[in-house]
């Protein structure tokens, strides 16, 4: 059976009382691995939502995100925080599999509204946070070898790439998903950070060290003489 009819057959098995539901994800991108996992959100109008559950169904592995409206909103206003729209995403970039009252093409377009419009810019305390800490890992990897190289190399190339994508009002990621966004960016404005990027986390010379630096200079370059960060005062 089709990815897309083995959803749905799904949804209509364990949640006969589903307002909608939709399949994200590689699947619906068109990208899927034969290791790929069918991403299936569901919205209820009450319990068991929210709830996340995986399984296998039909010989895939399925992840199933199951919401309420509000519980939709709660996560997408999470995901703004974070600068992460995996919510708006899962909704807005998919398959609309049921659609029983218009709720599922309506929070598709708002979603799809809400990654297009981008997160909110950096506050002048989160970019000075990124670029000093960017640095300590500059700093580090100055004189490091082997794996402890590798391991500076694996972190710095990842808050490097969220400078460039938070600082341009662009989204960021984790893992795979952080270099999807970089390769993304990069065909938007004629770049070509990601494969520096990576290059340079192989490469066993400076390399990933121009490169962040590039990242760096549009805000300032480095920072450390001079950073500063207030806290919370504790009672």
């Amino acid at each position: 059976m089709e990815p897309i009819d083995l959803a749905r057959q799904l949804v209509a098995e364990q949640f006969p009382d589903a307002r909608a539901a939709w399949l994200g994800g590689s699947v619906a991108r068109g990208d899927a691995s034969p290791t790929s996992d069918l991403d299936i959100t569901v919205l209820l109008d009450g319990p068991p939502a929210p709830l996340r559950k995986s399984l296998q169904y039909g010989g895939w592995p399925v992840e199933l995100f199951v919401h309420t409206e509000k519980s939709i909103a709660f996560f997408s206003g999470k995901d703004q925080q974070r600068r992460q729209p995996t919510m708006a995403r899962l909704v807005g970039e998919s398959v609309v599999l049921l659609d029983t009252d218009g709720s599922g093409a309506r929070l598709q377009q708002a979603c799809l509204a809400e990654v297009a419009a981008g997160p909110a810019p950096l506050s002048s305390d989160e970019l000075a946070l990124l670029r000093y800490m960017i640095t300590g890992l500059l700093d580090d990897l100055a004189d490091a070898t082997g794996n402890v190289r590798t391991a500076i190399c694996s972190t710095l190339w990842q808050d490097a790439a969220r400078l460039l994508l938070t600082g341009a009002r662009q989204w960021s990621g984790t893992g795979k998903g952080l270099l999807r966004e970089v390769m993304a960016y990069d065909e938007s404005h004629g770049t070509g950070h990601a494969t520096a990027l990576m290059d340079g986390v192989r490469a066993e010379n400076d390399r990933l060290v121009e490169e962040v630096d590039r990242i760096l200079q549009p805000y300032g370059g480095r920072l450390f003489s001079g950073f500063e960060l207030a806290g919370t005062p504790v009672d």
